[in-house]
């Protein structure tokens, strides 16, 4: 029987303040890194996107650092930016889609620089580039956009990388196809994302990045809209400024001052009862929006999934056990397998299983 080739692909996974890197073959990760960024460094640049040549040196100088050859590779996958809406799949990175992220046609994000540095890195070696799952992934039902106001529609923003990823991995460990399955999907980072997934389509999700949703450890969730149109109108904070309360300056540390859960826990254990409070909210706030994405299945629900880096927090996740158990089974993935997602999503296209979408 013919062996099949192990590809072996880069990933790139940038944010604000660091670029993960990792190199697999096949299945298998053969190392990773996350180089970090410090605020003197990324101070020298105007914007996210002219940080395209410093990050891509320093991705250069530490694969020459682990003896890695970048003519060993097959393929750069890279985070998907902030797109047009989509559906899921692996898609090619186009001179488009680079005009777009560049220009942040749709959005500014440290994320749109993962196409721009695949395609930089893989057009120097003559192979191909590829996004993965980008956080604009669209499979909404119509019902489901509709808000409540004609001018203002629901839309879809949220943790679709690592969603599909543990999905999937729910599905093989539940013995179940993701193509035939109905499960709740909640990512818990510093935003909070939970879907509604149904024979392998997310129809519904909170917006994770505008406001919408459960209250996270730096964004405010859905807020009262009377209160939040006085507040927007009073002029007390710049819009620029507004914007950045509701999305990374809100939630957890506008009440705290931190965003660190763990510093949250031994405040609590300490005897500190504001950190207590906030800390049950945010858990009764996602536990609320579990319950409504029920409603959503009418109750046929597979499993419920909690994942992101609050997954690993044992008290967080038994405050949620404890409202949602009636529901079914519940299942843990603490972390995020984003990396893995997006070589299996490449790999997927390299060995035929999937065709890449064009964008």
């Amino acid at each position: 029987m013919k062996k099949l080739k192990k590809y072996v692909i880069l990933v790139i996974n940038p944010g604000s303040t660091s670029t993960k890197t990792a190199v697999f073959r096949g299945s298998e990760e053969i190392f990773s890194e996350e180089i970090i960024h410090s605020c003197e460094e990324t101070a020298r640049y105007s914007g996210i996107m002219e940080q395209e040549d410093f990050r891509r040196g320093l991705i250069e100088e530490m694969l020459g650092r682990k003896g890695f050859s970048l003519k060993e590779l097959d393929a750069v996958v890279g985070r998907g930016g902030v797109l047009r809406p989509m559906p899921s799949g692996t898609y090619t990175v186009s001179h488009r889609m680079i005009d777009d992220l560049r220009k942040g046609r749709y959005g500014l994000h440290a994320s749109n620089l993962g196409a721009v540095l695949a395609r930089s890195l893989a057009d120097s070696l003559g192979i191909p580039s590829f996004i993965v799952d980008p956080v604009t992934v669209d499979e909404m039902d119509e019902v489901a956009r509709v808000s409540g106001l004609p001018e203002i529609k629901r839309i879809s923003i949220f943790h679709a990388l690592n969603q599909k990823a543990v999905a999937r991995l729910a599905c093989r460990d539940l013995g179940l196809q993701y193509a035939v399955s109905r499960l709740i999907v909640a990512h818990m980072g510093g935003g909070i994302s939970v879907g509604v997934h149904r024979n392998g389509r997310v129809i519904d999700v909170n917006n994770a990045l505008n406001g919408d949703g459960p209250f996270a450890p730096t964004r405010t969730g859905g807020l009262p809209a009377g209160a939040l149109v006085r507040l927007a109108l009073s002029g007390v904070w710049p819009e620029d400024e507004f914007s950045r309360k509701i999305s990374s300056q809100g939630g957890m540390t506008a009440y705290l001052g931190t965003n660190d859960l763990r510093e949250v826990g031994e405040r609590i254990n300490n005897g500190d009862r504001e950190a207590e409070l906030i800390f049950d909210a945010m858990a009764y706030q996602v536990s609320r929006e579990i319950g409504a994405c029920a409603a959503v299945l009418a109750g046929a629900v597979d499993a419920v999934v909690l994942t992101g880096g609050m997954a690993r927090d044992e008290e967080f996740i038994s405050r949620i056990k404890k409202r949602i158990a009636f529901i079914g089974r519940v299942l843990v993935y603490p972390g995020s397998r984003e990396m893995e997602a997006l070589s299996s999503g490449a790999e997927r296209v390299l060995c035929g299983e999937e065709e890449a979408g064009t964008y």
